[in-house]
């Protein structure tokens, strides 16, 4: 596979900025990248799964000249990976970044700790779930993104996503997976979908960071995700 477009999927829960310091990382390295932005999809009332990926489908036609694609998934956005797939016919192979795997025939909240699953429907409002930094003490998001501004600017572009996305189950794909595909681990909350990764034999590597290291450590990330992904294409 020769110089496949890059495309960067980013979480519903963070929105297209997540992966912005990221994609220019790859870019000064000489990848071709592009970035998706499916909030739109999630802007209606559903069903989810095929709005992001016929948004997917979209955003990237003017990419066409590209004969192959690696989808590229942080964190919630590796559920989506599937159903984008299929909508994006070229793709060719797959890595997850601190990501969930695909589920499916399971919503999120099956796949998800029964106990978070229920605070978020406790906490829900008038459909819609906090932005996820409401999701966990304000130290905790401190310690994620410890600079003040970064913090502010971050927190203040999250979406608050429908909690109906939540309980859509996930469509099978049949064509699953379209190639190969690898995982990058950021953070310890990830270890069992990397464990995962390894017995399906996917390569995988670790990078001791944190969730959003590809926001606030870019080059680090990508220094490593551009070794991963010569593993694969």
């Amino acid at each position: 596979m020769d110089d496949p477009l890059l495309v960067l999927v980013h979480s519903p829960l963070t929105g297209a900025q997540a992966w912005g310091p990221a994609a220019e990382a790859l870019r000064s390295l000489g990848h071709v990248v592009a970035t998706l932005d499916l909030g739109p999809a999630f802007a209606g009332d559903g069903p989810y799964f095929p709005a992001a990926a016929a948004l997917a489908a979209a955003g990237l036609r003017e990419y066409a000249m590209h004969e192959s694609a690696v989808l590229i998934a942080h964190s919630g956005a590796g559920a989506l990976l599937p159903a984008i797939a299929e909508a994006v016919p070229r793709t060719a192979a797959a890595v997850f970044v601190d990501a969930l795997l695909p589920h499916p025939g399971q919503s999120w909240f099956d796949s998800a700790p029964k106990e978070l699953g229920d605070h978020l429907r406790q906490v829900a409002a008038g459909g819609r779930l906090p932005k996820w930094s409401d999701w966990f003490p304000p130290e905790a998001i401190e310690e994620l993104l410890p600079d003040v501004d970064q913090r502010e600017a971050f927190t203040a572009a999250l979406p608050r996503i429908p909690l109906a996305y939540f309980e859509e189950t996930a469509p099978h794909a049949p064509a699953w997976p379209p190639g190969p595909c690898a995982y990058l681990r950021l953070s310890e909350a990830y270890r069992a979908q990397a464990a995962e990764a390894v017995a399906k034999g996917w390569p995988v590597t670790e990078l001791p960071a944190d969730h959003l290291a590809i926001y606030t450590q870019p080059e680090q990330t990508v220094r490593i995700l551009s070794a991963l992904l010569r593993e694969l294409v």
